[in-house]
């Protein structure tokens, strides 16, 4: 696993651009929500710690990480202002094949997402082996994998501010 030994949540301040005055969402998947709210959690203090006002992040659920899609890309269409977008979900392996179709289906969406709106959308969605990994990756003992989708959330708005609206 990439994040074996490491923990998620660590990175320095001084080294990140501060996002004051940016706006974000996080959308987020009600299915697992003792690891996605986490996850969310994580994000949203991150884009705090980094210069985001609270007023400036918007917060939406959806049923389960399928979704996703759709309600990023409703809330892109509908807040074409946002710096940012981080999509918050787990999927976690079972017995039949819905685990793969429902892991390809995200990742092209959010993939889709980003080609067609003027703003990063952040993939933060686990796809985990077992429960204790997701666990372990959001707030245990590999941190928290949605402070580093904050991370990226900033220094991707930062990149669209800098190359341009």
């Amino acid at each position: 696993m990439a994040t074996e030994n490491k923990n998620l949540s660590q990175y320095n301040k001084a080294e990140l651009p501060n996002v004051a005055g940016s706006k974000f969402a996080i959308i987020t998947s009600e299915w697992n929500n003792h690891i996605t709210f986490n996850l969310r959690d994580g994000a949203k203090d991150t884009l705090i710690d980094l210069g985001a006002n609270p007023d400036d992040i918007t917060l939406h659920e959806v049923p389960g990480s399928f979704e996703l899609i759709y309600g990023a890309d409703k809330v892109a269409q509908t807040h074409p202002d946002l710096d940012g977008i981080i999509v918050v979900g787990c999927v976690i392996r079972g017995a039949t094949a819905h685990f793969d179709y429902v892991c390809q289906g995200v990742t092209q969406g959010v993939k889709d997402l980003n080609i067609k709106h003027n703003m990063p959308i952040i993939f933060c969605v686990l796809t985990d082996e077992n429960e204790q990994q997701s666990i372990d990756r959001s707030g245990g003992k590999h941190g928290n994998k949605g402070v580093e989708a904050g991370v990226a959330a900033v220094m991707m708005a930062d990149m669209k501010k800098k190359l341009g609206k």
